[in-house]
């Protein structure tokens, strides 16, 4: 098994392409160690090194490394839990709601807005913000403001806000007039 490294551009992520697929459909995110519990690969990443978060794509994996560790240092780690993984036989996610990932519900009088929202979402911005490792997804909209949610290598990344101000705002409100701003939102 031949596993591929992709830098991001947040400094601290590494995008991870096994050549195989990680989830097939959907997203799954882990922000810390204690919430890997329902995904064997998440927390067998988290238990060989010093890592801040694990985001699994339909065929990747992104690893986020704790602030005082260096990749020189983890990065043979990672990979060999990856390797180890795939060896085992075992899902990347047990149970209900592999890989489920995406929008939250939004029921209202604005259901044509959120609609054409999402679908821009996710045929203009998911499959861009996944080639860097991530996604986002989409939490709200309120009184012309979009509230989206970023993970993966795009949770904390440096260009995030710019991404969002300058990319994902002037889509939306070019396409929805009804769209002022986009702001971001916590898990």
């Amino acid at each position: 098994m031949f596993i591929q490294t992709e830098a991001t551009p947040n400094p601290a992520t590494l995008k991870f392409l096994p050549g195989q697929p990680v989830l097939g459909t959907g997203t799954a995110d882990f922000p810390a160690a204690d919430t890997a519990a329902k995904s064997p690969l998440a927390a067998r990443i988290f238990s060989v090194a010093p890592v801040a978060g694990v985001f699994l794509g339909a065929d990747f994996v992104t690893v986020t490394k704790a602030p005082d560790a260096d990749w020189a240092h983890i990065k043979p780690a990672i990979l060999g839990a990856i390797m180890e993984h795939y060896q085992s036989g075992l899902p990347a996610i047990e149970g209900e709601g592999a890989g489920a990932g995406g929008h939250a519900a939004h029921d209202g009088p604005d259901g044509d807005i959120v609609r054409q929202i999402k679908e821009l979402l996710d045929t203009r911005v998911r499959p861009a913000v996944a080639q860097d490792g991530g996604d986002i997804t989409f939490h709200g909209f309120d009184r012309g403001v979009v509230y989206l949610h970023m993970q993966g290598s795009c949770a904390g990344c440096p260009s995030s806000t710019l991404t969002l101000k300058m990319g994902i705002e002037n889509l939306l409100r070019h396409y929805i007039p009804e769209v002022r701003e986009v702001r971001p939102v916590a898990a």
